[in-house]
């Protein structure tokens, strides 16, 4: 009977430590609340940061190859529901991405939902870290107001490929070239008049792409400098292009910087082009990180938008810091044309 029970326990032990050995799934998360106060808005409770529950991991397939899936939900931290979009719509369960993949030698090749290359690289030179709230710059002046998807459905995110394949080249010395590729599908997304007519609509409810959407980002990073070089035409056939730098001027000091041009002649009559810069910095101070940064925006001459943000963070551990900001833009469109942002709250990662 010990024997049985030892060459039972023995079985099961092999088993999963080559379970363990062959595949990996970590659980991770974010949570971000706090308090919002915006003019013409009252008091409200929301979020600084994306708020998300996700799930990755990785597979060794053998001789340095590996399969690898990542699917990332987001939510809103006051109701618990699914991520809310700028019209109030329900976003997808997997509104962060889903996507599926190899990785070896020749780099990495994913299927599914994500960022697009430009997004992704572009954010890591917001003063703000790529956050989505309205004191940072990624979502807006960063990439000048350019939409990824403007033929999905109305409220989804305006920075994801969907229906698209990824690639990204190992790194050699520093440099990495990533790009990525979307087929045409009908997402479901709204009219888009564009050119023609409200009745007869450049790109009617429903239309597919008038050409594979795609990305593509060369980057530098080795050392105290950073830098990044970006395209990316959408399924309307806007394009733009960004470059971006940064530099750690001292241990406590970081220095960047973005510029970005956006062309919609495909889909506009006039005033076409929108280009947008930001220069920011970020000075650690112990357990605390002071957040800096000023952009401007210019629709074509027919509008300028400028921002200046400041931010503070002070971390309570690795994965739990406390932040407030308070925001300035001037220039909107929107009533009222200058808008004062405040918030306060905390950051915890899981």
């Amino acid at each position: 009977m010990k024997h049985s029970l030892m060459a039972v326990a023995l079985l099961g032990a092999f088993a999963a430590g080559t379970v363990q050995a062959q595949t990996a799934v970590q659980i991770y998360g974010t949570v971000d609340a706090g308090i919002i106060k915006r003019s013409g808005q009252t008091l409200n409770i929301g979020k600084r940061a994306s708020n998300t529950l996700g799930f990755k991991g990785t597979e060794e397939l053998g001789n340095g190859l590996k399969a690898l899936f990542q699917l990332e939900m987001r939510y809103e931290p006051d109701t618990g529901t699914n991520e809310i979009g700028a019209n109030g719509t329900q976003r997808p369960l997997f509104q962060g991405q889903s996507r599926v993949g190899l990785q070896g030698d020749f780099g990495m090749v994913r299927i599914g939902r994500g960022l697009t290359p430009l997004h992704e690289t572009i954010g890591a030179f917001d003063p703000f870290h790529a956050s989505p709230s309205p004191a940072g710059f990624w979502t807006d002046l960063s990439v000048a107001g350019y939409t990824s998807q403007p033929l999905d459905v109305a409220g989804y995110s305006n920075n994801r490929f969907s229906n698209a394949v990824w690639y990204n080249s190992p790194l050699q010395s520093g440099f990495q070239v990533n790009a990525a590729v979307a087929t045409k599908e009908n997402s479901g997304g709204p009219a888009v008049v564009g050119r023609g007519t409200a009745a007869a609509p450049q790109y009617p409810a429903g239309a597919e792409a008038s050409a594979n959407p795609f990305s593509i980002t060369g980057t530098y990073n080795n050392g105290p400098a950073a830098f990044m070089a970006g395209y990316e035409r959408n399924a309307i056939e806007s394009k733009i292009w960004s470059i971006g730098a940064s530099l750690a001027a001292t241990p406590e000091l970081k220095l960047m910087g973005t510029y970005s041009k956006q062309d919609q002649e495909h889909s506009r009559i006039a005033n076409a082009n929108t280009t947008a810069w930001v220069l920011g910095a970020n000075y650690t101070m112990g357990p605390g990180k002071l957040l800096a940064g000023y952009g401007q925006k210019d629709v074509d001459g027919l509008q300028k938008v400028k921002q200046f943000s400041l931010g503070y963070e002070y971390s309570l551990s690795k994965r739990t810091y406390l932040y407030v900001d308070a925001s300035r833009k001037k220039g909107t469109t929107a009533i009222p044309s200058t808008v004062n942002h405040y918030d306060v709250g905390v950051n915890h990662s899981f």
